[in-house]
């Protein structure tokens, strides 16, 4: 695991700028560093030493004649297979690498390597033969990849901090992916919230000539992903200097011939691949643990000595003494560690920080102190994410099933019950679900986190409207699986927004902050080969979640924990927020200069106190604004 740094084009003291932007993300590879630079490109990497911990394995790494370089960030897990397949087709290898593998896979089959691959990677290529820039992010997006073009040249990071440190580069926020936070809770646009600063999108590859560009197309970058794509995404025009494809498709085709049975079994024997094949490492590797069935299955099968888990000193908010009984039972030494307030409010500032955009879950802090707990061990953890999105795990999964009775109703009842119940002002038991009633799951369903309705931070904010509703943001992605059950395309949709933005963003970002190795068996290609093959109804229906997926946990699990209901990991907001320190540090931060900016302070101060009067539950929407200020402090002031 590692981090590298990059631009284009001869600059002076480019090996001081290289250092410098290199140093920005030395959390993610504090071992050792190593530079390239030329009169077309300079390349800056941080190495965590995982695999081939000699010097070998440091970077950049070139073929042999030195014509093609590399900057890796990842693990590729089927390498040593595929460097067998080279070395027969005449390669010759170096060192034990698995970048070196990716060097010699990209002369064989150019940009169809990437068919070839199975692991987590974020990656350039410069091939100099071709003058080209070859770039890659993998299948589901667990790796990030960050670019801007910046005076006619390609700057391209692990992280944002590190383009930002760049000489004069302009700092601004973009005011349109604030509009789209406030709904979802992370930053769900190409664009980031840092202007003229884009996303490279699972599943795509970027090429980039290092011919000089005309000046007139090249004052900004392009998000320049194909019709169809993700939110917002439109076809570069012809003249964009940065050309970005998609080279990997998230299809659901359920075979309908598939029992209950012989769908546990199949996921048992995917989930015990992936497991296995994950722990290839020449260091010692642990697994998180939380109450859940996802992290459970994972520590139960890993054959580790070490997990790590922690919780919060409140009631319902502790999985320390149930991690451990089953830490007994699988044989492993469990660490934990109990967070106090002082210290969860202490490091939101270096949270964000990590983060480089603002994210509202508050399960990201949770995860800030497990990677902090286990990095004192070990260098590589596995972790359970995403087990709910390919296998159906989340409660609100159910809501399709829930509401097909009601739904039986004439549309003209419903939208009529919606709109009566929508005037009461005060909530009750029901509410939501009469108004969820009247609309499509197309209409209802935005993602996990649907925070602000598009006119409720229309009230919020100051800034004039720029960006799109959140049903047009997720329309594009609706449409590509408009013929699917109601149950797919909610999983259709999560694993393309809320499983990148919000769910793999945090594990790496808050992994990296200790420079430990985070590893996700499940978001595996070979795992979701299998999950999308499972019918809806061995899914979720109205007995459960994750069904076929939970039986297969069975296999290892008490029947307690395989069938238990999903928590993440719980953080008691709602009821910090209500104590008198806690509403003081909130409501100073929301009549701060920064928050009049952005927002209309009387909105925010009656959220705050209806909260506290315990009128109703505004936690979440409370915390979404509360970390776009935290973070706003930590880049901008």
């Amino acid at each position: 695991m590692c981090g590298f740094v990059g631009f284009t084009e001869k600059a002076e003291n480019q090996e001081e700028i290289i250092s410098i932007m290199s140093e920005k993300i030395k959390h993610r590879g504090p071992d050792s560093s190593g530079v390239y630079a030329d009169e077309n490109i300079t390349l800056g990497f941080r190495r965590l030493s995982i695999i081939d911990l000699s010097e070998e394995g440091s970077q950049p790494v070139f073929n042999e004649d030195k014509s093609i370089v590399i900057v890796f960030n990842g693990e590729i897990y089927n390498y040593q297979n595929l460097r067998e397949e080279l070395t027969q087709k005449g390669h010759v290898f170096y060192t034990h690498t698995d970048t070196e593998t990716l060097v010699h896979l990209y002369e064989e089959y150019s940009h169809n390597m990437l068919n070839h691959l199975r692991g987590m990677f974020a990656f350039v290529i410069y091939d100099k033969n071709k003058n080209e820039i070859f770039a890659a992010r993998d299948f589901f997006g667990i790796k990030p990849f960050y670019y801007t073009v910046f005076e006619n040249r390609l700057l391209f990071a692990s992280e944002i901090k590190a383009i930002l440190s760049f000489p004069n580069f302009p700092r601004k926020v973009n005011e349109t992916a604030l509009e789209s936070y406030l709904s979802f809770q992370y930053s769900v646009l190409p664009e980031t919230f840092f202007k003229n600063i884009y996303k490279l999108a699972p599943g795509h590859y970027l090429t980039y000539k290092l011919a000089a560009p005309d000046t007139e197309n090249s004052a900004a970058p392009t998000p320049a992903l194909p019709p169809g794509g993700l939110p917002n995404s439109a076809q570069p025009p012809a003249a964009s200097i940065v050309n970005i494809q998609k080279y990997y498709e998230v299809k659901f085709e359920p075979d309908g011939s598939l029992g209950f049975a012989a769908a546990a079994e199949k996921i048992d024997a995917a989930v015990a691949d992936s497991v296995k094949t994950h722990m290839v490492s020449d260091v010692e590797v642990g697994s998180f643990l939380s109450s859940g069935v996802d992290s459970s299955y994972v520590a139960a099968t890993f054959n580790g000595a070490k997990t790590f888990t922690v919780g919060f000193a409140y009631d319902n908010y502790n999985e320390i003494s149930y991690a451990q009984n089953l830490s007994e039972k699988i044989k492993t030494e469990n660490h934990s560690k109990t967070i106090s307030d002082e210290e969860y409010w202490g490091i939101l500032p270096k949270v964000q920080y990590h983060m480089d955009e603002p994210l509202a879950d508050p399960s990201a802090v949770a995860l800030y102190f497990v990677s902090q707990t286990a990095a004192k061990y070990v260098k590589v953890a596995l972790s359970g994410e995403a087990a709910d999105e390919f296998f159906g795990g989340y409660n609100i999964y159910k809501e399709p099933g829930d509401l097909k009775a009601f739904q039986k109703l004439p549309l003209f009842l419903r939208k009529f019950l919606s709109a009566a119940v929508s005037a009461i002002p005060l909530q009750f038991k029901g509410k939501s679900f009469l108004i969820r009633s009247a609309k499509t799951v197309e209409q209802r369903f935005i993602g996990n986190a649907n925070i602000f309705s598009a006119k409720e931070r229309g009230k919020l904010l100051k800034c004039a409207s720029t960006g799109q509703p959140p049903g047009e943001i997720t329309k594009p992605l609706y449409e590509k699986v408009k013929n699917a059950d109601d149950v797919t395309k909610m999983q259709y949709l999560d694993i393309h927004l809320w499983m990148v933005g919000d769910i793999l963003l945090k594990a790496d970002k808050m992994s990296m902050a200790h420079s430990l190795e985070v590893r996700v068996p499940f978001v595996d290609k070979e795992v979701f080969a299998c999950a999308s093959k499972i019918p809806a109804n061995l899914r979720v229906s109205k007995a459960g979640t994750k069904l076929a997926f939970r039986e297969a946990a069975r296999r290892h699990l008490p029947e307690d924990v395989a069938s238990k209901k999903k928590l993440g990991f719980p953080v008691p907001i709602r009821v910090w927020l209500r104590e008198e320190k806690y509403y003081q540090k909130i409501k100073a931060a929301f009549e701060s200069d920064t928050a009049k900016k952005y927002f209309v302070t009387e909105e925010l101060i009656k959220l705050l106190n209806r909260h506290k009067a315990g009128k109703c539950d505004n936690s979440r929407k409370i915390w979404t604004v509360y970390m776009f200020l935290v973070w706003h402090k930590q880049y901008f002031e």
